[in-house]
């Protein structure tokens, strides 16, 4: 049974990331460059013979260059990283952009599949920017203040994708501001806060190429637990509220219950993809 406590903490942070938005002007975003993605594309991707196989293939060193232990670090969780490498070679983009490194968890996964695409297809150039507010390969980075032996660039260096990896170190919205790249996927993994959420969703949508995705960490749907010890994380969830509710026309798909375990004994992850309802269906909508 949940404490009094844990529920307190949680309307509490509930209302701090809707009064974190109040004062932030309302913004506008066009979604025509994101994909269209259904329900059963997903399925598709996640019960992939083909990629489960692929993703068999890469564990040796996967392992070897990523042994982070759920709960150890603050690291996407070991289910995740593998749904985030399946989404990567189900969509098989060649540019990523990834907010967040933190230990490099995901970014290792990141650059693992976009390998393994460029390998099977040579008209598939990668690409992977990662950014983080802080040096995380300096020596007093994430990795080391969480007693990890090796910083994010070993790891990606130890798989043989240094040549295609950058790692940058600026807060997020100036880096959309002045970028002038564009890019197939986006990975928002970084200031979770809700005013961060809501304002980088629109420019992470103005750098996306045609038919890209953007790819949301810890959206707990209508900011309610999907794990066993009640906690959240209510700024994804509410900044993506407030867009939709603006008028931004986005939608936004939680990934639910994966086919292999995530954390705390489930399968369930808070990993979700931003999408857009196909033009018919808006219009009859609307009507």
């Amino acid at each position: 049974m949940e404490t009094v406590r844990k529920i307190f903490e949680r309307r509490r942070q509930i209302s701090s990331a809707v009064r974190s938005l109040e004062s932030i002007p309302a913004l506008t975003g066009e979604s025509e460059s994101l994909r269209i993605v259904s329900d059963e594309d997903l399925a598709m991707i996640f019960n992939s013979p083909q990629i489960q196989q692929e993703w068999n293939d890469s564990q040796a060193a996967l392992k070897q260059a990523c042994p982070i232990e759920d709960g150890k670090t603050d690291g996407v969780n070991p289910g995740d990283r593998r749904a985030v490498w399946y989404l990567i070679k189900g969509f098989r983009p060649s540019s990523v952009l990834e907010i967040g490194t933190n230990v490099g968890a995901s970014t290792t996964h990141i650059a693992s599949a976009l390998q393994s695409l460029a390998r099977q297809d040579a008209s598939i150039i990668p690409r992977l920017v990662t950014l983080d507010v802080q040096d995380v390969n300096g020596v007093s980075g994430f990795w080391k203040q969480r007693g990890l032996d090796a910083s994010p660039r070993d790891r990606i260096e130890s798989i043989g994708c240094g040549d295609f990896v950058s790692f940058v170190t600026e807060n997020s919205l100036r880096y959309f501001d002045r970028c002038k790249d564009e890019f197939d996927f986006i990975f928002l993994d970084g200031d979770h806060s809700a005013a961060a959420v809501y304002q980088e969703i629109p420019r992470a949508l103005s750098v996306l190429k045609k038919d890209g995705i953007i790819l949301l960490h810890d959206y707990f749907p209508r900011n309610r637990p999907i794990w066993s010890n009640g906690s959240l994380v209510a700024g994804p969830y509410t900044g993506a509220a407030r867009l939709i509710s603006e008028g931004v026309p986005i939608k936004v798909i939680p990934l639910g219950e994966l086919p292999w375990p995530t954390k705390l004994g489930s399968s369930y992850t808070s990993l979700a993809l931003v999408t857009r309802e196909p033009a018919n269906l808006r219009n009859s909508e609307s009507r």
